[in-house]
């Protein structure tokens, strides 16, 4: 079946040729239990030359969805910075810093006084950031971005694996604002079931010990996490082609960009999930209730996205397609394409 499927299929394709391809390299990953190399070899996050962006880079600035997560958690952020002095940002997976490019120059339009902006950057010791100087590389260039616009504010890099990391390695201090940003980081932390230890759970208990004023969570939507093998190679299918079929509103079918991000970004999530199991099966997302549920049990409360942000982006989304979507729910912004809601936004305290 495997080989007249491949008969069938392309990467250069229409959309539903090109998703049907890489689930068909994930399915036979999962016969050959090839899955975790082939994973690990595909990098999403491969630092950038100078003359391009990596593919996670180009999928935000192509696939407006993961664009927007991004945009309405700043949006969150930047109100909670109102009437503070100084504030304290920690992020668990700040990937190439890209949000923050966009942050300092949101800041640097807002009239009035601006608070000191400390960011902390959590660094797996694995990551493949390192190669290039890690996240120190990506410090400097947002302290220089930051003098240029005028603004006051620090970086500090914390080499951890997020799992290790404790109160004390992330030197908060007395009057400053404390606000922790997980953008597409929590899913993969193992929860209840993977292993007797929670990580998940763990990690927002402690986070929620550290009192902050604002936590915001920019998630994937699909059960990806505790979904047996049939009904997630489904949520899979279902939720990628969406994804793919939103690139052809955003990228030429053979241009280069467009091939390297569903590659290396979403081929490669689709081989974790469909190909891997237990601890190797690192792409655990969850849907939005299940984050939901999991935030009020580690005792926050949700604090609504404000109607000025979610206006902002109706206007924006607008001007890449009219089939993208963006809708508030339960004080969540929830965007999509056509009917399937692809990412959500959350903001907590």
């Amino acid at each position: 079946m495997i080989n007249d499927l491949r008969q069938k299929v392309s990467i250069q394709g229409d959309p539903s040729e090109r998703i049907a391809a890489y689930m068909v390299e994930a399915l036979t990953a999962r016969m050959a239990t090839s899955g975790k190399g082939l994973y690990e070899a595909l990098k999403c996050k491969e630092p950038p030359s100078s003359l391009r962006l990596s593919a996670m880079q180009v999928l935000f600035e192509v696939c407006p969805c993961f664009r927007f997560g991004f945009t309405a958690a700043n949006g969150a952020i930047l109100e909670a910075f109102k009437d503070e002095k100084r504030v304290h940002i920690i992020d668990f997976d700040i990937n190439q810093g890209s949000q923050y490019y966009t942050l300092l120059q949101t800041m640097a339009k807002i009239p009035g006084n601006r608070p000191h902006v400390r960011l902390t950057g959590v660094d797996d010791p694995e990551s493949v950031q390192r190669s290039v100087g890690g996240l120190k590389v990506i410090g400097r260039r947002l302290e220089q971005l930051a003098e240029d616009l005028q603004l006051s504010f620090e970086f500090q890099a914390v080499a951890a694996e997020t799992a290790l990391v404790s109160p004390s390695m992330l030197d908060c201090q007395p009057g400053e604002a404390l606000i922790v940003n997980f953008a597409f980081q929590l899913h993969h932390m193992p929860d209840e079931s993977v292993s007797t230890v929670n990580l998940r759970d763990q990690l927002l208990r402690m986070v929620k010990g550290l009192n902050p004023k604002l936590v915001t969570v920019v998630e994937q939507d699909v059960n990806t996490n505790t979904a047996p093998f049939l009904p997630r190679f489904a949520e899979a299918y279902n939720y990628y082609s969406a994804v793919f079929e939103s690139l052809d509103a955003t990228l030429p079918r053979n241009s280069q960009d467009r091939m390297n991000v569903e590659k290396h970004c979403l081929a490669r999530d689709i081989v974790n999930i469909v190909a891997c199991e237990g601890e190797e099966r690192i792409e655990r997302y969850e849907v939005a209730g299940k984050w939901r549920a999991r935030m009020s049990m580690a005792g926050f409360t949700p604090r609504p996205i404000s109607q000025n942000v979610s206006t902002e982006i109706q206007k924006v989304i607008k001007q890449y397609s009219d089939r993208f979507r963006v809708k508030e729910e339960t004080g969540a912004l929830h965007f999509g394409w056509e009917d399937k809601i692809l990412i959500v936004t959350s903001a907590w305290r």
